[in-house]
């Protein structure tokens, strides 16, 4: 395939107005390979405690082999984009309000028409995983596939467990620093996310019941040794989805995409390609 002259792509942001009772939004996010107009788009949602800049160049990577436009953007709380208020808890449906909410409007502001979305891919890691599979239900005819990395479908005590982990890493150890290159407002990046996962309502979460729901194509991944969530979660989406594929990497853990990219990427392009 072509090759575009690699740079780095401006920041953007785009203004969510205000909407059932949702506050207005300001959302920084970025393109990849825009001047491939007529490719289709794969939108990259990131982990619980992502942002644009935690992704570093993996998106751009991964649109390069397949020859797509990307959009990557940092939902609210994270990144650059508005963030939470210290006195805000995410409530137990947060994730399903980014995807019913958020990422339709993001989309809207930014101008990605029925038809792109039609054939449009979403690729989700961890929290982001949960949510391209909230998006995928919700709009079953309106997507072009869905690649869901180490997602949650429900609550494991092993996610719990090492997020309680993180949060003693986070007041005694150097996690607050380094999550603070990535993030505007890093307590609300961390609290956001550590506050509704330790929340004990919480515990009841669970999207399996929507799965039955996703028409379009699937490929479930997860690495053997990830710390915040076992095969349970992508053996439970083959029982609820027959045609999603999944993929299961040994020697990796919770972010194959920055510890064992080179598996990764092979699974996603020969996915994408098979389709």
């Amino acid at each position: 395939m072509d090759r575009l002259v690699q740079h780095t792509p401006a920041i953007s942001v785009a203004d969510l107005p205000a909407k059932d009772g949702r506050e207005s939004l300001r959302l920084e996010y970025q393109w990849l390979n825009a001047g491939r107009t007529d490719a289709p788009v794969i939108v990259f949602l990131h982990e619980g405690l992502g942002s644009i800049a935690m992704w570093k160049d993996w998106p751009q990577k991964v649109c390069e082999q397949l020859g797509f436009r990307g959009l990557v953007y940092s939902r609210p709380g994270y990144g650059g984009s508005t963030p939470r208020e210290a006195d805000v808890k995410w409530p137990v449906d947060f994730m399903h309000r980014q995807a019913y909410d958020v990422l339709p409007a993001l989309l809207d502001a930014i101008g990605i028409d029925d038809a792109e979305r039609a054939r449009m891919w979403v690729i989700g890691h961890s929290d982001g995983g949960s949510i391209a599979l909230l998006y995928a239900a919700a709009f079953p005819d309106a997507l072009g596939g869905v690649i869901a990395i180490a997602p949650h479908v429900f609550v494991e005590d092993v996610s719990v467990k090492a997020i309680a982990e993180a949060t003693v890493l986070y007041m005694q150890g150097d996690l607050r620093d380094k999550l603070s290159r990535y993030h505007t407002d890093v307590d609300s990046a961390f609290y956001g996310w550590n506050d509704i996962w330790l929340n004990p309502e919480f515990r009841q979460w669970d999207i399996t019941g929507v799965l039955s729901s996703i028409q379009c194509p699937l490929l479930a991944i997860q690495g053997h040794d990830d710390e915040y969530g076992t095969m349970a979660q992508i053996d439970a989406i083959a029982s609820h989805i027959p045609h999603a594929q999944l993929t299961k990497l040994s020697a990796c853990g919770h972010s194959p995409h920055r510890q064992c990219p080179a598996m990764l990427d092979a699974a996603i392009v020969a996915f994408v390609k098979s389709i």
